[in-house]
């Protein structure tokens, strides 16, 4: 703990770099030499002037509770090079006592902290509500004509059998996807994307389809059939089918949360980068997902590194089987002094059904296993309990490269190992992993 806070080590400071040339330009300037007029308040906001090509030093100024950042340099990445130059040197060094902040970096700060406090001002405004029970009156039924011709589509694939997809290729299903943008349905166009890559997928690509495809069809059913579902279901569908919904309508949790991991994907189309962050409370053990999103060329703003603890309020969005939240205003806590505590698989197996309970379309469901020790095979690799009573098939985080399973079994060396990941019908999906006795977490590549 510094005067500005929680200080990040330089592996959680280089793991908020965009790209690997962002990482290594950053490094150089984690050192005293570039910088000057350096300083940092108590409130966690830091500042200083860097040397560039120019006459003229970038003024640079990060808030390490955010993290957010702010510098005159003319690069386009978020966070530029700069910035995490300033974190390092931080990190490593610290700036002493707390200070006044220079008018440019106090200024930047008390734009940020209005921009945070304007949601909530216009929340908390009168809202027309006929207008806005007509304006979701036009929206369902715009959603329901598309959900019909999706069925329509769906059933045309079934009747002339999955072997011509191959030859059909993409372009129909982005069509098909492109009219459920029209029709206001932002999920469904994203599951019609996804059924549209299957058949490139490789061996087994038909029974996939078949799956997924009829998960497509339950949720037009559900939509088609929403007012007599629950409403804890009928939420479920709406968010699926790609209503927005508000946090305020869902129960806030104030815990110290652990960020367990985070990893990006890319949208078929390659339009979007979705940024996934796990969270675990450490007080009521309850799991948080964070999505961030990003145009292309511009990864998603929020940057959470693993290991990292936050104490902040998450609110929940309904119709998410209680997982989805957004994170409101935080700030840096200790970190554990052990891993978190796993189960068995059996149990990760136990959790991920009753969560199909709630929401049948739920891909995987967020699993802390532990003792597990990793098995390479032929067949593919599994995670055994210590005891050796029962396993669960592990995949790799995308269907990629397996490096991240060797890393697993050279961190394990044949012993138990606690390890995150995703529990989902294909298997296991390992993120993070603790070596036992070793609080720091191994993030699985």
């Amino acid at each position: 703990m510094t005067e500005q806070g929680v200080r990040r080590t330089a592996e959680q400071v280089l793991a908020l770099a965009p790209d690997d040339a962002s990482r290594t330009a950053g490094a150089k300037l984690g050192r005293a030499g570039p910088w000057s007029q350096t300083g940092g308040s108590a409130s966690g906001l830091l500042w200083g002037l860097c040397e560039g090509s120019g006459s003229t030093p970038y003024r640079t100024a990060v808030e390490v509770e955010g993290p957010a950042y702010t510098c005159s340099c003319p690069s386009r990445k978020f966070p530029c090079k700069h910035a995490l130059g300033l974190l390092l040197l931080w990190s490593a060094e610290g700036f002493g006592e707390p200070a006044e902040a220079p008018d440019w970096a106090a200024a930047w700060s008390a734009g940020q902290a209005a921009k945070a406090a304007r949601p909530a001002a216009a929340a908390g405004g009168p809202a027309d509500g006929e207008a806005a029970k007509r304006r979701a009156g036009r929206r369902a039924a715009r959603i329901g004509a598309g959900v019909v011709e999706l069925e329509r589509r769906l059933e045309d694939v079934v009747r002339g059998g999955l072997a011509g997809r191959q030859q059909a290729g993409y372009a129909p299903w982005e069509e098909t996807a492109a009219r459920m943008v029209d029709a206001q349905a932002p999920g469904l166009a994203a599951r019609v994307r996804e059924l549209g890559t299957i058949p490139s997928c490789g061996p087994g690509w038909p029974a996939r389809m078949l799956e997924e495809g009829a998960l497509l069809h339950l949720l037009n059913r559900g939509w088609l059939g929403l007012a007599g579902l629950p409403e804890p279901l009928a939420a479920t569908v709406r968010s699926r089918v790609g209503l927005p919904g508000t946090a305020a309508e869902g129960e806030v949790v104030r815990d110290r949360w652990l960020v367990l991991a985070q990893y990006d994907s890319v949208s078929p189309d390659g339009r979007l980068t979705t940024r996934r962050t796990w969270l675990r409370g450490l007080g009521s053990g309850r799991p948080a997902l964070v999505l961030d999103f990003g145009p292309p060329g511009r990864p998603p703003a929020l940057a959470l590194p693993v290991g990292l603890v936050v104490e902040a309020e998450a609110r929940f969005r309904p119709g998410t089987a209680g997982l989805r939240a957004d994170l409101g205003e935080r700030s840096a806590a200790a970190a554990p002094d052990r891993a978190p505590a796993g189960v068995g698989t059996g149990a990760a197996l136990e959790a991920y059904g009753a969560a199909l309970r709630e929401d049948p379309w739920l891909d995987a469901w967020p699993v802390v296993l532990g003792p597990v020790i990793p098995i390479p095979g032929e067949l593919g690799w599994q995670l055994a309990d210590a005891e050796g009573t029962s396993a669960l098939p592990v995949t790799p985080v995308g269907g990629g490269p397996r490096s991240g399973l060797w890393q697993l079994a050279a961190l394990s060396g044949g012993g138990p190992v606690t390890v995150f990941g995703e529990c989902g019908h294909r298997g296991f999906t390992p993120l993070t992993a603790w070596h036992p006795g070793c609080p720091e977490p191994v993030v699985l590549g």
